[in-house]
């Protein structure tokens, strides 16, 4: 293919190549220099590596290190997780692995330390800062191919050995591999150079290059969109160089023409616009249905290629959210292993012995007689993480829920408290009120009573004499009112 240049310049451009293409047919293999490419400059190339990553990542992660745990723990650990980026480390190395099917992350030696060597994570808090790189299938190229021999214990697998790049070899303790999709046996990935998982892009890459020419469509459109069709009268058989400067005058008079100024023309003439009114069915459809096609291609919803606004109310945006949020959750379980290994690092950073030393004075009767590995044993067996559900709740209907459990609490305390002594009144108590604690929509102050008075408390006379009748549940006298009213 040939280009005009200028100075030098080729006018050719990236997407005009992948346009011009002609390899590119529906089952074409998608090369590395073309999903770069895609995602450089094609305006959904980006949209598709991305946005499941940025829709995951848009809520922070919940961290518990335990019920009887010091709240500084949580405090350390999230402090350091922000000192070392390691938001946006997850997200680039997610990226990456969907734009050419493979991506590396390595933690880079410090000093006296070479690439090979294990990480010692027991010392890890007291280097001053730590360095990551983010490495690409061509970085990595020829140490991830991955076995293909399938009576091997390696078939199919990532090498446990780490990976290089170039000669540098990266032990497995400083360095994590992440594939978009599992391998496929004898199938041969060119945007990855190996027998690894495969581009975003693989399965969409025609429909991508139909988006390029619905582009030009755009571009056409709105260039005849603004022609003006003068339909003026016709000269008789001998045309002068004078009749021709008249109809010229006269296309001129209606190019110049805006609001506010009055031309005039023959009975028998006309002004009007294309008539475009018959593209409009037939290339909303084609448009849509090559985005239907690319998502359905990279399997994720549509209405994150689309751009548009969820409906809401009984339409059905309600369930397009839905669907999203459960696409959300299921991308949130492939991004695991990044985010256990940076927790595993920020753990032995931000839980250090200097912060233990902090603990023990502040809490000595706690910390007495306990090392700090056990310690910190305890509080990493104790980690868990929780992502929260993308679909937020109004608090209408939280408060809703919440009345709801109340109801319960009470119907059970109704129906149970008269009949039981005092050592399990006590408990039935207790348990009312860690229940009525949790919910913190409704009451955000805790309750606290004195439960050992609260068991040797003895009624008086009066009321002790009285036989206690158990009343109905609470949430069905509720539910009596209710229909009490609906009946008036």
């Amino acid at each position: 293919m040939a280009y005009v240049t200028l100075g030098g310049s080729s006018l050719g451009t990236p997407l005009q190549e992948m346009l011009c293409c002609d390899y590119i047919q529906p089952g074409a293999a998608a090369s590395y220099q073309t999903a770069k490419t895609i995602f450089s400059y094609h305006p959904l190339g980006a949209k598709m590596a991305e946005a499941p990553v940025s829709l995951s990542q848009s809520q922070r992660r919940t961290i518990s290190v335990g019920d009887n745990a010091p709240e500084r723990l949580v405090k350390a650990f999230n402090d350091e997780w922000e000192a070392l980026g390691c938001d946006k480390l997850i997200f680039n190395l997610m990226r990456l692995s969907r734009v050419y099917g493979l991506a590396s992350l390595a933690l880079m030696p410090g000093e006296n330390e070479t690439a090979d060597t294990e990480v010692d994570f027991a010392k890890l808090y007291k280097m001053p800062i730590l360095n990551f790189n983010v490495f690409d299938p061509l970085n990595t190229s020829g140490s991830l191919v991955l076995n293909q021999q399938p009576n091997d214990n390696a078939f199919l697998k990532l090498p446990t050995g780490g990976f290089r790049v170039g000669s540098t070899k990266y032990h497995p303790s400083r360095s994590i591999v992440k594939m978009n999709e599992d391998p496929i046996y004898l199938e041969y990935t060119s945007s990855a150079f190996g027998f690894v998982g495969r581009s975003v892009y693989q399965r969409a890459l025609f429909p991508l290059k139909s988006f390029i020419q619905s582009m030009q469509t755009d571009d056409l459109i709105t260039l005849k969109c603004g022609v003006i069709i003068a339909k003026l009268k016709q000269a008789g058989a001998i045309i002068t160089q004078t009749m021709l400067s008249m109809f010229g005058i006269k296309r001129n008079v209606v190019k110049e023409a805006q609001i506010g100024n009055v031309i005039s023309i023959d009975v028998e003439e006309g002004i009007e616009t294309l008539n475009m009114q018959n593209l409009d069915g037939a290339y909303t459809l084609a448009r849509s249905n090559i985005l239907k096609n690319i998502a359905t291609a990279a399997d994720m919803p549509a209405r994150l290629l689309e751009n548009e606004t969820f409906a809401s109310g009984l339409a059905d945006g309600t369930e397009d959210a839905k669907a999203i949020a459960q696409y959300v959750e299921r991308f949130r379980i492939e991004m695991n292993g990044p985010y256990a290994f940076f927790d595993n690092i920020v753990m032995y950073r931000a839980w250090n012995p200097e912060l233990f030393a902090e603990l023990q004075a502040e809490f000595p009767e706690e910390f007495c007689g306990v090392s700090y590995n056990e310690a910190f044993s305890k509080w990493k067996s104790a980690f868990s993480v929780e992502w929260p559900s993308l679909l937020r709740e109004p608090e209408s209907e939280k408060a809703q829920a919440e009345d709801v459990k109340l109801k319960g609490i009470i119907a059970v305390l109704e129906v149970m408290v008269p009949q039981v002594d005092p050592v399990n009144k006590s408990k039935l108590m207790e348990w009312a009120a860690d229940n009525i604690n949790t919910n913190k929509v409704m009451f955000p102050v805790a309750l606290e009573l004195d439960w050992e008075e609260l068991r040797d408390y003895v009624p008086p006379a009066a009321a002790a004499n009285e036989e206690p009748k158990p009343g109905h549940p609470f949430a069905a006298q509720d539910s009596a009112a209710t229909n009490i009213r609906r009946l008036g």
